[in-house]
């Protein structure tokens, strides 16, 4: 895999000549962070050599490179999930990659199905722990020490520090946030009633099915690391709302604007 991951950085390297700090994933509906980009370079996922082609609706597949205020950024537009056949490796091979291009802080968002009753369809969680539902772990086999250790403290998935920052700015722009730990199931079905009550009583506020890998991979390479969730659909124990992928876009882009607004500010200040 590292001999990949130097062929694939290369790849970048010669094609944008570009160090970014910040490492952003765009899920489902938020794509549009983009346009809070000054952008310089674009390459398609296609182009990329080892790289994997999303094939979900809403996913663009690009990665982006350019600027937030005077932070340089790398951005995907669109990930990868093991239910679209990827194993946990491939889904989490670019995190790798923008680790070796340079990035010390990495920003993972999504649209999650919501369990906690105080969140409602629009809600926006800042992720503060998850638990892992998923079939493969994305460091199970042998271990290559140059990209981290055998066993990770996952004593702090998600940055205190960081979190602390985007409350800040969600206060001072009047934005409602929700805190919430997220559970990672593998899909591609949506949730049955009977799986949001054990996700509710395994202590998870609200379930999607992505992040979880990427943040654990994040982690092995000691990148500081951000999550934040918008809730498409809502499970509880009296009824399950009917829910389709589009519905899900739709609930996600009525959030993206303050969404779109506490990444942005979290880049510049942080």
């Amino acid at each position: 895999m590292l001999n990949q991951i130097y062929d694939t950085c290369e790849f970048i390297k010669n094609k944008t000549n570009f160090i970014p700090e910040y490492g952003i994933i765009l899920g489902s509906g938020l794509g549009d962070f983009a346009e809070d980009i000054k952008i310089e370079f674009t390459l398609p996922y296609e182009e990329i050599p080892n790289f994997p082609v999303s094939t979900v609706s809403g996913h663009k597949g690009a990665l982006l490179f350019g600027t937030v205020g005077t932070k340089k950024v790398m951005a995907m537009q669109g990930r990868f999930h093991y239910y679209e056949g990827y194993d946990m490796k491939q889904v989490t091979f670019p995190v790798r990659v923008m680790k070796h291009l340079g990035i010390t802080k990495l920003i993972v968002s999504n649209a999650s199905g919501g369990v906690n009753s105080n969140y409602k369809v629009g809600s926006i969680v800042i992720i503060t722990n998850h638990i892992n539902m998923m079939p493969e772990h994305p460091l199970r086999g042998a271990n290559d020490e140059r990209m981290g250790p055998r066993f990770v403290n996952m004593s702090e998935p998600y940055s205190h520090h960081m979190i602390a920052k985007v409350k800040e700015i969600a206060k001072t722009n009047n934005i409602e946030v929700k805190e919430g730990v997220y559970v990672a199931l593998q899909g591609p079905t949506y949730e049955t009633l009977s799986e949001y009550k054990m996700i509710k009583n395994i202590g998870g506020d609200c379930v999607g099915m992505s992040t979880v890998p990427e943040v654990i991979v994040a982690r092995h390479m000691d990148l500081e690391t951000f999550g934040i969730s918008v809730i498409t659909d809502m499970g509880n124990e009296e009824n399950i709302e009917t829910v389709s992928h589009a519905e899900v876009l739709k609930a996600a882009k009525m959030a993206e604007p303050n969404v779109r607004l506490l990444i942005r500010e979290l880049i510049k200040l942080y």
